[in-house]
């Protein structure tokens, strides 16, 4: 069965944004740099690299591009945990646009400021994400302005995509590549490049933010409780029909972490590479420190680091 994006969509998103976003770069690091009991080489897509510290400008970039001509005086909107909502500001400000991001009394401090010097119009309202999303779609509704939604349409998913087809041209031969999940539109549009390929694409969620996890098993969306160090990044309560039909045809399958590991994970990545990795940032890679996931003798596996959005001093013990 075809996907809902396939990787003709994912190529004309990358012309699309190549103007606007950072072709990030990866590294070999030894396991045993990271603390892995292993030499093994381990191959690092470096996307907190990326404009505002995290992959979400390419979905954010296309989406608003795809529909340029015909957004209004109301500009754009979107509801985030704060990484999103820092990349629809910055591109709804280099496209000359008008944005209002709203986000949930649980965004950090340091994401809350980077999204104020991009834009006058936040909202803080709600507990959490899917509460912030509710009062975005009754804004969008009244304003008519263009919603640029994380992970629920296929624009943001393609966009998000451009990660694996920069990825494949910089390390060909990957066998395995590890994903953090919040939403899903991250690894939604890693599945549609490689879906069919070579490349199994592994998801890593939080246990206590496993909506994924929870879609996969029940054969559907539900919606999860969220409790987790990643929540603001990793954090809606459902992944919704998008995602769970991309993810269930082309995600080999997806495993848990504890925020324990999460946190320690972060810690490795400061003190052995200095990358300032923030907690969904170094979710995927807890699957390997941790031994939730274990590659075969001579697998060759590529991390995707995808946001870094913290404060480097919370990162020493």
């Amino acid at each position: 069965m075809s996907l809902p994006v396939a990787a003709a969509d994912i190529r004309a998103a990358w012309a699309r944004i190549s103007g606007h976003t950072r072709r990030t770069p990866v590294i070999q690091i030894r396991g045993d740099d990271v603390g892995l009991a292993t030499d093994a080489h381990l191959n690092l897509k470096l996307e907190l690299l990326q404009h505002t510290g995290s992959f979400k400008p390419r979905g954010a970039f296309n989406n608003i591009l795809s529909v340029l001509d015909g957004i209004g005086e109301a500009g754009v909107a979107a509801a985030s945990g704060g990484n999103h909502g820092i990349a629809v500001a910055y591109a709804a400000r280099r496209l000359g646009l008008h944005a209002t991001i709203f986000v949930p009394a649980t965004v950090s401090p340091l994401k809350l400021a980077a999204i104020k010097e991009l834009t006058d119009h936040v909202i803080v309202t709600g507990g959490d994400y899917d509460e912030a999303q509710r009062v975005c779609a009754d804004h969008v509704h009244d304003s008519g302005a263009h919603e640029v939604h994380p992970f629920g349409v296929p624009a943001t998913v393609a966009g998000q995509g451009t990660i694996a087809l920069e990825w494949d041209e910089q390390t060909p031969g990957l066998d395995t590549v590890l994903v953090a999940v919040g939403g899903g539109g991250l690894i939604s549009g890693l599945a549609s490049w490689w879906h069919g390929d070579h490349v199994n694409v592994v998801g890593v969620e939080p246990r206590g933010s496993r909506a994924l996890h929870a879609a996969l098993e029940a054969g559907g969306p539900v919606d999860v409780a969220v409790d987790s160090v990643a929540a603001d990044s990793l954090g809606p309560r459902n992944v919704g029909d998008l995602v769970h039909r991309i993810c269930s045809q082309a995600v080999s399958h997806v495993v848990l972490v504890d925020d324990g590991d999460i946190v320690h994970t972060q810690a490795a990545l400061w003190r052995a590479l200095r990358l300032p990795a923030e907690a969904g940032g170094a979710t995927a890679l807890a699957a390997l420190l941790s031994g939730a996931y274990r590659p075969r003798p001579g697998e060759r596996v590529g991390v995707l680091v995808c946001g870094g959005n913290t404060d480097p001093r919370l990162l020493t013990p």
